[in-house]
């Protein structure tokens, strides 16, 4: 039996939609479902959300999991339309990373979608040696350990998608290998800030106690052809990586558990767009990460008394969970939700 902690790891990425049925669909390749429904009037959704509009929710499952899932927010009145195809360069962008196996056959979507005129910025699959860089293997011979990932921007959902190779990580991603794209849920959420004196990465640390897995991983220009067309690197440009772990995984990669955030900051100096009003409840597009915590009002009395721009009292949400919301000191909108 697995012990219990305070959090998970994120548990859901919230989109807002206009119509949630090409969401539905869409999300059903992925290996997702229906769970449950829920509804708000726009009081109780200005209340929790801070937005003056009625809401309807979908929340949808991923076989087992109790992380990773997907909401649909249909707000009735949106407040704007969002990132859409933007630039992944920018403070308060938001994306998902998935496990796939079958990264081809989403390409072949992919370069479908774009063919048939929709909206969508893509790139072919990068391959990616994520462990023992520096070990020299010969080609032909050796298996090649590490994986191919692509980035996929549409109009309501920003994603990289990823594929193993010769190699497995037993936590970390759980393929619904009924799927049609053969996917697993959500494995890793991403943020963007600018801080030097990474003040900021304390708040996920000790406030919201997360467990801090890697630390101050550079990306620069010249070593990462993926990170330098995905966040649009240039010379001499570099962004550092921190991840935060549900505290039951391990700083040791074999034992890692998928729910992490991951914080890509980029130096004070960069001049970076900020879009937070873009990304909050009421957008469209990816605009809300959730928690599970297991004593709500605990969590509540420890981001009142944080440094956060704003919070919420605990209210109840669209399916009668307990609840509140708060902005992180990086300008980042969450919401808590009661286990």
């Amino acid at each position: 039996m697995e012990t219990s902690t305070p959090i998970a790891g994120i548990y859901e990425v919230c989109i807002g939609v206009e119509d949630a049925m090409p969401l539905i669909q869409y999300w059903a390749q992925f290996g997702y479902a229906i769970g449950q429904t829920g509804e708000l009037s726009p009081e109780q959704a200005f209340n929790l959300y801070g937005v003056n509009s009625s809401l309807r929710s979908f929340r949808l499952f991923h076989q087992d999991s109790d992380h990773g899932l997907v909401r649909l927010m249909i707000w009735e009145n949106p407040t704007n339309e969002g990132l859409k195809l933007s630039s992944m360069k920018l403070k308060g962008n938001r994306w998902t990373t998935t496990l796939t196996a079958d990264l081809m056959n989403i390409l072949n979507h992919t370069e479908a979608a774009v063919k048939a005129g929709l909206p969508i910025v893509y790139t072919f699959p990068y391959w990616e040696i994520i462990y023992n860089q520096d070990r020299p293997t010969r080609p032909f011979i050796d298996s090649p350990t590490g994986v191919r990932e692509m980035l996929l921007l549409q109009p309501l959902t920003r994603q990289v998608l990823f594929q193993r190779f010769n190699y497995s990580l037993t936590d970390y991603g759980k393929i619904n290998e009924g799927a049609p794209f053969k996917a697993s849920q959500i494995t890793h959420l991403g943020i963007i800030v600018q801080d030097d004196s990474k003040e900021i990465l304390r708040f996920y640390e000790e406030t919201l106690g997360l467990l801090r897995v890697r630390d101050d991983d550079e990306t620069t220009y010249n070593s990462s052809a993926a990170a330098r067309e995905f966040f649009d690197l240039q010379p001499p440009e570099k962004l550092i990586v921190t991840a935060f772990d549900d505290p039951r995984s391990s700083t040791d990669f074999k034992a890692a558990r998928s729910g992490r955030l991951y914080i890509i900051r980029f130096p004070e100096s960069m001049n970076l767009e900020s879009c937070f009003e873009k990304a909050q409840p009421g957008c469209l597009g990816m605009s809300l990460y959730t928690y599970r915590v297991s004593d709500i009002e605990e969590y509540f009395h420890r981001i009142k008394e944080s440094n956060v721009k704003r919070f919420s009292e605990i209210e109840i949400n669209e399916f009668g969970e307990k609840s509140f919301s708060f902005v992180a000191p990086d300008g980042y909108f969450w919401t808590l939700i009661a286990k």
